[in-house]
């Protein structure tokens, strides 16, 4: 596993627009349908990697938390599935199903959207307001495989937090680490 730290969109960006296959449901979906009344989360995460899968509990409890609060969450899977099986639309519809994620988990075919966003690494979390302007890109928390810091979501809950509560999103961000998007070879 090569550890990747994200590419840090520049704060005030705006969101591009996509239209993707929603994996659990089948159907079509894009940002606009799925965007949050006062803030949207979009991550990039898949089914194989050891720091998604680190991060997973958390992810499902985000899920449970902030949609009723008028954030959307997304998640999308970019990595090329002809190397990684374990990253294809029907594991991840049963990925999703089995761990009950409450958001929509989307597959990124081309790698076209993981590629607007500049997203490089699985976990990649990306906030934007209520206008889809980045007001947060970086880590979930501290918490990794093996260093023994326990999971707690710490700064996507503050940054969240903050936006819900009319909070300024402090600027000093952590890059999230994981492993490097899986881009299919040309």
């Amino acid at each position: 596993m090569v550890q990747t730290l994200s590419s840090m969109m520049p704060l005030g960006t705006h969101a591009p627009d996509f239209s993707l296959l929603e994996v659990v449901s089948g159907e079509s979906l894009s940002l606009s349908a799925l965007k949050g009344k006062h803030a949207t989360l979009i991550m990039f995460i898949c089914n194989h990697c050891p720091f998604v899968k680190h991060i997973q509990e958390e992810l499902v409890k985000l899920g449970k938390v902030y949609p009723q609060e008028g954030v959307g969450l997304i998640a999308i899977s970019s990595n090329d599935v002809d190397e990684y099986p374990d990253d294809s639309p029907e594991n991840m519809k049963i990925l999703a199903e089995t761990l009950g994620y409450d958001f929509p988990y989307l597959y990124d075919e081309d790698q076209s959207v993981a590629k607007a966003y500049g997203a490089t690494c699985t976990p990649d979390f990306f906030i934007f307001d209520k206008g889809l302007k980045c007001v947060y890109r970086g880590q979930l928390d501290d918490s990794r495989p093996g260093n023994n810091i326990p999971l707690s979501g710490a700064d996507i809950r503050k940054a969240l937090n903050a936006m819900l509560s009319g909070n300024e999103i402090n600027s000093q961000q952590k890059p999230s680490v994981g492993c490097n998007i899986k881009w299919k070879q040309k």
